[in-house]
C-alpha cells in the first residue's frame, strides 16, 4: 500500500495556496498550508519527520523563501534531505541559478499546470 505523502506549502497568497490544494485533490498527497515564511520555517523545523516535501514561494513579506530554504538546509541532518521546491514568478536564468545555489532542489514557475506540478512531485518523492 502506498503511504500518503505530506507537502508543506508556504505562500502568503491565499489564492496560490487554494490552486495548489485543488491540483492535489484526488491524489495521495496531504497538504499543510502556511501563509508566511516564519510560520513555514517554524513548521518545517518542528515537524521535519512528517514532511516529504516543501513548496516555497520566493517573495513573501516577512522572510523570503530563499531565506527559509537556507535555514532548512542549515538544520537538516545528513541522513535525510527534505526536497524543497521554489514556487515563483521569477524565471530569469540568473535568478534560477541563485535559487538552486540557495539549496532548492527544483523550481516551479508560476503559473503552473497540474501535470507540471505532479511531475515535479513524482520526480522528488519517488
Amino acid at each position: 500500500m502506498t503511504r500518503q505523502r505530506t507537502i508543506l506549502i508556504v505562500d502568503d497568497n491565499f489564492m496560490n495556496r487554494r490552486l495548489v490544494s485543488a491540483m492535489l485533490n484526488g491524489t495521495l498527497y496531504r497538504l499543510i498550508e502556511k501563509d508566511s515564511g516564519r510560520e513555514g520555517l517554524d513548521y518545517a523545523l518542528n515537524h521535519r519527520e512528517e514532511l516529504d516535501l516543501v513548496l516555497l514561494d520566493i517573495g513573501m513579506p516577512d522572510i523570503s523563501g530563499t531565506e527559509v530554504c537556507r535555514s532548512i538546509r542549515e538544520h537538516e541532518t545528513r541522513d535525510r534531505r527534505l526536497p524543497v521546491i521554489a514556487y515563483t514568478a521569477h524565471a530569469m536564468s540568473e535568478e534560477r541559478r541563485s535559487f538552486l545555489n540557495a539549496g532548492f532542489d527544483d523550481i516551479l514557475i508560476k503559473p503552473i499546470t497540474r501535470n507540471e506540478f505532479l511531475a515535479v512531485l513524482e520526480k522528488h518523492l519517488n
